[in-house]
């Protein structure tokens, strides 16, 4: 069996090298400098610093609330702690929907104030324009179709998507619409596994999959879901690898008892 290659540092021509050897790419969320870090030296090919922070660290209900700044403030912390790692931030709600020169504008602080490497935007034809602006200035774009989080008020549920045909076919001609764009990878959330399958195979760039299946390119969960820091988040396609929650407390309760009893700290812990 052939070795997996280890690339030095992932950019988006390293991904399309992945994708054409068949080598899965693998990507996690990220939002500090500590986390990112780990992730980076852990050999993760590429974080995405989510507007999942909106829920995850600002305990929203949704990913709307979060501002352009925040997001901003992320990033930057997540390029701060990562050598190797392709970091891609998403636009929030609102910096780039009807409006392509506001999108221009928002991708360019994105990169110009945290060093990211690329940005993410969700939706097909109907932000297309904002595409080819914000790749038009030389920023990496990464496409997002299927179930849409920013979109929640629109779908009025997070039930998986495009399983009617009209929405399939539309899923299916937005993503050559991004590729022809020029998007270097599209995630495609919560669809079909043969839907998932069919883009997959008509794309010549990479497809990340978030409960689209195996067929896809590479897969991406959100890193506390995944670490199980999130308890009240069960979705089917979420494979928890941790139960940090009880190991945190765990930890915080033994601590707690040293300090009470006074046994931390003890003479070898003390000047």
């Amino acid at each position: 069996m052939e070795s997996r290659k280890y690339y030095t540092k992932i950019t988006t021509h390293v991904l399309q090298e992945m994708k054409l050897k068949g080598e899965k790419i693998a990507m996690l969320t990220g939002y500090d400098y500590s986390m990112a870090r780990i992730l980076d030296e852990s050999g993760i090919e590429v974080i995405l610093v989510g507007d999942s922070a909106s829920n995850v660290m600002a305990g929203h209900k949704t990913t709307l609330p979060i501002t352009l700044d925040e997001m901003i403030y992320h990033a930057g912390s997540v390029v701060r702690g990562v050598s190797r790692a392709l970091v891609v931030v998403d636009l929030p709600f609102g910096t780039y929907q009807g409006n392509s020169i506001e999108a221009l504008h928002s991708a360019i602080r994105i990169m110009k104030e945290s060093g990211a490497s690329g940005i993410k935007i969700e939706g097909g034809k109907e932000v297309i324009a904002s595409v080819d602006r914000i790749l038009s200035a030389g920023i990496p774009v990464m496409g997002h179709l299927g179930l849409t989080p920013q979109a929640i008020h629109k779908f009025g549920t997070y039930v998986v998507r495009a399983t009617e045909k009209d929405e399939a076919d539309k899923l299916v001609t937005d993503a050559h619409l991004l590729e022809k764009a020029g998007c270097f990878a599209i995630v495609l959330e919560k669809i079909p596994a043969r839907l998932a399958a069919q883009v997959t195979s008509e794309l010549k760039i990479p497809t990340i999959g978030i409960g689209a299946g195996s067929s896809v390119d590479g897969q991406v969960l959100v890193l506390h879901d995944m670490l199980g820091i999130t308890q009240n988040f069960s979705p089917r396609y979420l494979r928890r690898y941790h139960n940090l929650t009880e190991e945190i407390k765990g930890s915080v309760t033994a601590y707690i008892n040293d300090v009470k009893s006074g046994e931390f700290p003890n003479e070898r812990e003390q000047y």
